[in-house]
């Protein structure tokens, strides 16, 4: 018989159904292994400053490679002052970016995977992104307006 060492238990608001989450001691174990495993290849920051001449937070990875995020993009930071941006505090094995100031942290893989703040944030940037006007986009506007616009939706026809 396995021993349990953790026990969750969901209650929704009918109590018609339970869920129930238990863990073993081995898969406690198995997941901490697996976790440790994948961090010996994850990246970590070496150091952290932010670049007033492009402003931007420039990160320079234990491999060498350094990468520079602009600085609006990162939640809580579009608003700071210089001063503000650069006591920028690595925390953990290189892991985390800490603003003592602001009272900011930031997950270094997450950053590194294209996120730069919580699911609203990312939702509110990428609505920004598509209303940005460029030279660019409005030739192409217009040269899919000679066309005859946006191709109407064909509806799919299913065999019965």
């Amino acid at each position: 018989m396995r021993k349990l060492t953790s026990k969750v238990v969901k209650k929704p608001s009918t109590n018609r159904n339970k869920a129930r989450v238990i863990s073993t001691d081995a898969e406690i174990d198995a997941a901490i292994a697996h976790t440790n495993a994948l961090d010996k290849h994850r990246p970590r920051v070496t150091r952290a400053q932010y670049r007033i001449s492009d402003d931007a937070i420039a990160l320079t990875l234990d491999n060498g490679v350094e990468v520079a995020i602009p600085r609006r993009l990162l939640q809580g930071l579009e608003k700071a002052t210089a001063a503000q941006l650069a006591r920028v505090e690595i925390e953990g094995p290189g892991s985390g970016l800490h603003w003592p100031s602001l009272d900011i942290d930031h997950y270094v893989p997450a950053i590194l995977a294209g996120v730069f703040g919580t699911r609203q944030w990312m939702s509110e940037l990428g609505t920004k992104g598509g209303k940005v006007r460029s030279p660019t986009k409005a030739a192409a506007s217009r040269r899919n307006g000679r066309l005859g616009g946006r191709p109407k939706k064909q509806a799919s026809h299913h065999a019965a």
